[in-house]
């Protein structure tokens, strides 16, 4: 099959997407408008007959004093990544993006190459032989993304180093809790001991949650502050969440949702959950030092849940965690908390990179990770 790879509109690309039965927030049209410092294209792939039949977003990002840029589909392009001839789907991309003046192309594939359960992970935690999940034994393994992975690395593309500062792109290791076919009952029996004990315990202490708007960004952006803080990472500045929640409303008025929880008139955690059809995801959470004990990141996290289901969801995505098992380590908290809703361990096929020109890619790398 021979495609031909063209921009179309953004009408265009949300028609297609809302016929697919998952694609990443981040390859909605909506998305260009979130990444304002970035510029941008759709890009539709035409079969033989003319039909529509792949879609991605395209993000443009030029190294200061070059002409070119990078060329970024992050969690895309949604195309066949079963298919045994990628470069058919690739090579017309590629063809675009050079003539588009791209130094260099990171796509995104959200092909699942393997699982483990929470029961697995649990294991792992507990064998101090362990460090590394990758290492474990996987529940499933995705043939279909193995064959891509090797059609990708023959092609010239190459998967960017853990660590490096460019490299900080879409996490590859992500935990999703399975939502088709169960209910309530089912979902909290698949919960560990400590998560339905504290599910309960914000029951009985009284948390409410209740779904906010947009006025209510800034308490939930104080909070989020207070965690930034306390758990140290760097925040984003606050006007981020309004543009955020204007894009992504508008091209669906239940794309994007805010949750509080609340403990006697005060805040206690936090939440915002974006759905794109059946699949739903945890975005950014917030939860206040104070009254940790009534527990509302558990009751907020329940809440969104039962309405992902509710919605008809068949995944429910926690997004990124490290593969890292090791018990000494500060990111093994992390895995710990997410197993514990019962769901498993994602590895997607991950970011692949291709360069075009290989002194700007490098430039581009070192800029990057300066600016952190």
């Amino acid at each position: 099959m021979t495609f031909r790879v063209r921009v179309i509109t953004a009408g265009e690309h949300a028609a297609f997407n809302a016929a697919q039965p998952a694609v990443s927030f981040l390859q909605t049209p909506a998305w260009a408008s979130v990444k304002r410092e970035w510029g941008s294209q759709s890009l539709g792939w035409f079969d033989d007959r003319g039909r529509l039949v792949g879609a991605g977003l395209v993000l443009y990002r030029r190294l200061p004093g070059a002409k070119s840029s990078l060329a970024y589909l992050p969690e895309g392009p949604v195309i066949d990544w079963a298919s045994d001839d990628l470069a058919g789907w690739l090579g017309p991309l590629v063809d675009h993006l050079k003539r588009s003046g791209a130094f260099a192309i990171r796509i995104g594939a959200t092909a699942v190459a393997r699982t483990w359960s929470a029961e697995t992970v649990k294991a792992a935690i507990a064998d101090p032989g362990i460090t590394r999940l990758g290492d474990v034994p996987p529940d499933t393994v995705d043939e279909a993304a193995a064959r891509a992975r090797v059609q990708l690395r023959d092609l010239g593309w190459r998967p960017p180093r853990e660590e490096e500062g460019f490299s900080a792109g879409q996490p590859r290791w992500v935990f999703q809790v399975p939502l088709a076919g169960k209910d309530e009952d089912q979902l909290l029996k698949g919960m560990n001991q400590l998560w339905r004990r504290n599910i309960k315990k914000a029951g009985r202490a009284g948390v409410t949650v209740t779904q906010g708007g947009v006025e209510d960004l800034p308490d939930f952006y104080r909070v989020y502050l207070e965690t930034a803080e306390r758990d140290r990472f760097i925040p984003r500045p606050f006007g981020y969440f309004p543009a955020m929640f204007e894009a992504l409303s508008a091209e669906d008025k239940d794309r994007i949702r805010l949750y509080l929880a609340h403990h006697e008139g005060d805040l206690v955690a936090s939440a915002i959950r974006i759905r794109v059809g059946g699949h739903a995801w945890y975005s950014y959470g917030a939860s206040a030092t104070a009254k940790r004990e009534v527990r509302g990141s558990n009751a907020v996290q329940w809440r969104m849940l039962t309405d992902a289901l509710a919605a008809g969801c068949t995944v429910y995505d926690l997004r990124g965690i490290t593969d890292t098992v090791d018990k000494n380590s500060p990111h093994v908290g992390l895995i710990r908390f997410k197993a514990g809703t019962g769901g498993k361990a994602v590895e997607y096929l991950g970011e692949w990179d291709l360069p075009l020109n290989r002194l700007l890619y490098k430039a581009f790398d070192v800029y990057m990770s300066r600016r952190g």
